[in-house]
C-alpha cells in the first residue's frame, strides 16, 4: 500500500499566541496558570511569546488548566473578505439607497449592511423592525435621522446608535449631500 507523501507547508503555528488568547478571554493571569499548572512564569511567558515550545505532556497539562481540547490550538481561524466592489446588493426598502451586504451571506451571527443614501433619501414611511437581537447604526459620511417611535435622532458622521432589533424605526437623509451608513445586526 502506497502512502501520499505530504510535504510540510512550514507555515507556523502561533500555540503560544493561541494559549495567552485563550488565557486572556478568561481573565486568567500568567501567575494563575503558573500556579495551577506547576509550571514556571517565566517558561510560560516565553511560550506564550513563541519563543519555546512546551512539551506534548506541558500543552496538556495547560489545555486541562485552560479548559481547551488541546486540538483548537490547531485550528485555522475561519477568515473571510467581502470586498466592497464583490459585496450583494441588497435591498431592505426605502427611496434613494443603495445597499450592499459586506459580510459573508454564511455568516450567521451577524450582517453588515452598507447603504449609500442619495441626498432627501427616505426610508420607509411606516415604521419597520429587523428579525435581529440588536442593531448598531454608524454614519461614516452625511447627515442621517434615525426615527424612532419616540424619537428622532439626528446624527452626523461619527456617531454611533445603538437599539433593539424589533423596535420600529425608519430613517432619512435630511441633507443635499449624500450619506455613508453601515447597519450591523446582531442576529443571535
Amino acid at each position: 500500500m502506497k502512502t501520499l507523501p505530504v510535504e510540510p507547508t512550514g507555515a507556523a503555528i502561533n500555540i503560544g499566541a493561541r494559549l495567552r488568547g485563550v488565557r486572556q478571554t478568561q481573565r486568567m493571569t500568567i501567575d494563575q496558570v503558573a500556579e495551577l499548572s506547576g509550571l514556571t512564569k517565566g517558561f510560560l511567558s516565553r511560550v506564550e511569546r513563541d519563543l519555546t515550545s512546551p512539551s506534548v505532556a506541558t500543552l496538556l497539562r495547560l489545555c486541562e488548566v485552560l479548559g481547551i481540547e488541546v486540538g483548537t490550538l490547531f485550528e485555522v481561524p475561519e477568515t473571510k473578505l467581502v470586498r466592497l466592489d464583490q459585496a450583494p446588493r441588497v435591498s431592505l426598502g426605502g427611496d434613494g439607497i443603495t445597499e450592499q451586504l459586506v459580510t459573508p451571506r454564511s455568516e450567521k451571527r451577524l450582517q453588515m449592511i452598507r447603504a449609500e443614501i442619495a441626498p432627501r433619501g427616505t426610508g420607509e414611511a411606516e415604521l419597520y423592525s429587523m428579525d435581529c437581537e440588536l442593531e448598531v447604526l454608524h454614519v461614516i459620511a452625511g447627515e442621517f435621522i434615525l426615527i424612532l417611535p419616540d424619537q428622532r435622532l439626528e446624527l452626523e458622521a461619527g456617531d454611533t446608535v445603538t437599539f433593539p432589533g424589533r423596535e420600529p424605526h425608519s430613517w432619512q437623509n435630511p441633507s443635499d449631500e449624500p450619506a455613508v451608513v453601515t447597519w450591523t445586526l446582531i442576529l443571535c
